[in-house]
């Protein structure tokens, strides 16, 4: 049991980066537009209607003020893990250098549960946008190929249902990935300046129409509504008041994962110790500014209670922004919006699969997952195959799963690998203080220990069912790892061979003493 603990060495990741197959051709605003494509997405487009209706009301921007202070914390231990080990697998490759291989394992367990579903659940919300836009233009889908089958079934229909847009969207960009990181990059920095376009937009004509209205100020009154319970297909829960605000923080923590996905590009940055660091922090910072404006121009247009999917505008809750438009009697801004996020989601749904793949890579190499996720194709250094696997299993939940049940299922895994995170670089600062560090964290003990106290409490702020789920999933993953990675694990099997046992015996005396 004590190899459990094993560490990957520092030898080890130098090789990696030496022999990686994956092409350097990422500069620091690349990797910036990167992590701005995959935080403005599904959190503005989307859980600002979620996360209204179901948690914190007007106050939702106070929720996106709780989670960004909660994702500085672990965006700076991000940032200096970066700068020491600019390898991909993100996380849990930081973890693998520093605490051990099980401890390296749950974090990617809980990356992969974390991405995948942050992927199904913009796709469903690309889904929203998409019907709405081919609605301006009237053209309707039938419901049962737009509603998955627990939502097709609760409004009160039979028979199939399935999201067909989600799961094609999938495929679409699954198409665009296995080309290659460099189009892939140049396709998603287009989006970005389309997308940042548009919420400056939205943030300018919502102040305008909000505060030229005969009562500017009525729908953010009360701005923290009175807790109370909201009952949907037969489960309860509580929502609003001071619980709901900080539940509200919980529930759209996913929203920032792009910051995360910045790391998982180490791999193909071409100075990864100096621009990783940098775009993490920036496009933290853009997007909470940007996320805080939106949330209080949509709650200021828009009453929170109207976003109810069982309601008046059933469809609100899909498409927010656009319909808060629509209502306010500014139908051609809700094309230009509707427009926007349709277009502007993709991206986001590219860096959350191509974070993912990056992640397999990463396990796949150490030996903890099959070697066919760390094949990269000579041609275009992509994991081809990898990218095929993931985009069939994202397309077939996605096209079957409700979105709420997506969204705090991928703020689990968010939150839980931001904690992981915070403990493994003060550990990292304990026992290698000598390490070449290109950013160090202010005050670390500090930082880690708030990091750590405000994502663990977040956790326990998520719905009932996605703590349970989400704890079943850790669980699988134990099972895995003694079933199948231990058993395979490189490290475990001698595969760094003679550098890996002269720098890792005396690390394991070290600590049996």
């Amino acid at each position: 049991m004590s190899k459990i603990w094993v560490k990957k060495p520092m030898s080890a990741y130098e090789a990696d980066i030496k022999k990686s197959e994956l092409k350097r051709v990422l500069g620091k605003w690349s990797l910036t537009a990167i992590g701005i494509g995959a935080i403005i997405g599904g959190g503005i487009f989307v859980l600002t209607g979620t996360g209204a209706y179901y948690n914190a009301g007007p106050a939702l921007a106070l929720s996106f003020v709780i989670a960004g202070i909660a994702c500085v914390f672990a965006a700076l231990c991000y940032a200096e893990f970066a700068s020491i080990l600019p390898v991909e697998g993100s996380a849990y490759a930081y973890a693998y250098g520093t605490v051990g291989e099980i401890f390296a394992w749950i974090i990617g367990w809980g990356l992969i549960l974390e991405y995948a579903m942050g992927s199904m659940t913009v796709a469903v919300s690309w889904s929203g946008y998409f019907g709405k836009l081919l609605k301006m233009f009237g053209l309707h889908l039938p419901a049962y190929l737009t509603t998955d089958p627990q939502t097709y079934i609760a409004a009160g229909n039979s028979g199939f249902s399935m999201n067909l847009p989600a799961f094609l969207i999938v495929f679409f960009v699954i198409s665009i990935l296995v080309r290659g990181t460099k189009g892939a990059a140049k396709a998603n920095n287009f989006i970005v300046i389309l997308k940042v376009s548009a919420i400056i937009f939205v943030i300018i004509a919502g102040a305008f129409i909000i505060f030229n209205s005969a009562e500017p100020f009525k729908n953010w009154i009360p701005f923290i509504p009175e807790p109370t319970t909201i009952t949907e297909n037969g489960v309860s829960h509580s929502a609003y008041g001071l619980a709901g605000v900080v539940a509200g923080a919980s529930a759209i923590f996913f929203a920032y994962v792009g910051f995360d996905a910045v790391s998982t590009q180490a791999g193909e940055a071409i100075n990864p110790k100096k621009d990783v660091p940098f775009a993490i922090i920036a496009s933290l910072i853009i997007c909470t500014l940007l996320y805080i404006l939106v949330s209080l121009v949509l709650t200021g247009m828009m009453h929170y209670t109207d976003f109810n999917p069982l309601g008046k505008y059933p469809d609100a809750i899909k498409a927010p922004v656009a319909y808060a438009f629509d209502i306010a009697g500014y139908a051609w801004a809700g094309y230009i919006i509707t427009i926007a996020a349709t277009v502007g989601l993709i991206s986001v749904l590219m860096v959350m699969i191509m974070g993912q793949s990056r992640i397999f890579l990463g396990m796949s190499k150490d030996g903890l997952i099959p070697a066919t996720f760390s094949k990269v194709n000579p041609a275009t250094g992509v994991p081809t195959k990898n990218l095929l696997i993931l985009g069939v299993v994202i397309a077939v939940v996605a096209s079957l799963t409700p979105i709420n049940d997506l969204a705090h299922m991928t703020s689990f895994g968010t939150l839980f690998a931001f904690t992981m995170v915070c403990v493994a670089v003060w550990v990292l600062r304990i026992k290698e203080p000598n390490l070449q560090r290109n950013f160090k964290v202010p005050a670390l003990p500090l930082i880690a220990c708030l990091g750590i106290a405000i994502n663990v409490y977040l956790i326990f702020n998520l719905s009932k069912e996605a703590q349970m789920y989400s704890f079943g999933w850790l669980v699988i993953g134990f099972f895995v790892y003694f079933l199948y990675s231990k058993k395979h694990s490189k490290l475990q099997n001698g595969g760094y061979g003679e550098t890996f046992k002269a720098e890792q015996e005396p690390l394991e005396k070290h600590d049996l003493d």
